[in-house]
């Protein structure tokens, strides 16, 4: 299976428009157009029932002390753990290309509705949630896609993974919330392929 994208080269930078936020010389960081990018797939195997796709960046500080505070920086050696950005299941077997801004343009504070999606599908509930879960006015429920926004005083270019399994079942039975790592966990069972393409991404002025 081959997994591509016309909103950005595979390991090249993500354009702004499918951010959460770009580079601000004043306030270092301003919400961007949230659109989710464009991907297309080739190649399915037989007996393909549904899609699910996932997006992820691994490259998250895994302690909070130094993320966006002035005059100090994320060390490059700080142990990274996996954000999700973007759970899309039950895209159905005929299907083979997601539209730029088709399930996001915009951000929107408190999080988008859900899981219900366009043409059947349903979203999860992407780590946005988590993040802004002590912020009086962006916390919610973030069900959908939301893009890069790493830490402006981050070191370390991130890097967003999109991943599409071809799954052997229509529907993708979740134990529990429609949290990343559960979705993950219920699609190791029935993967027949799966396909990927990398993005990169900062928010640091030193790294662009």
């Amino acid at each position: 299976m081959k997994l591509s994208s016309q909103s950005f080269t595979d390991g090249q930078m993500i354009p702004g428009e499918f951010a959460f936020a770009t580079i601000d010389a004043v306030s270092h960081i301003a919400l961007s157009a949230n659109r989710n990018p464009h991907l297309s797939w080739s190649d399915v195997p037989q007996g393909t029932r549904s899609f699910v796709l996932l997006c992820t960046d691994p490259d998250v500080p895994s302690s909070a002390e130094h993320v966006n505070r002035e005059n100090a920086e994320v060390p490059l050696e700080l142990e990274r753990v996996d954000f999700f950005h973007w759970m899309l299941l039950d895209i159905p077997s005929e299907t083979r290309e997601i539209l730029a801004g088709e399930h996001s343009n915009g951000v929107t504070p408190g999080g988008k509705s859900g899981p219900a999606a366009k043409h059947a599908c349903r979203h999860g509930i992407n780590d946005y949630t988590a993040w802004f879960a002590s912020d009086e006015q962006m916390h919610g429920t973030y069900y959908g896609y939301d893009g890069p926004c790493p830490p402006w005083n981050d070191l370390r270019m991130h890097r967003y993974i999109f991943t599409l399994y071809a799954l052997d079942v229509p529907t993708l039975e979740v134990k529990g919330a429609l949290n990343g790592a559960n979705i993950y966990s219920a699609v190791l069972p029935h993967v027949l392929a799966r396909a990927s393409i990398l993005g990169t991404y900062t928010l640091n002025p030193k790294l662009v």
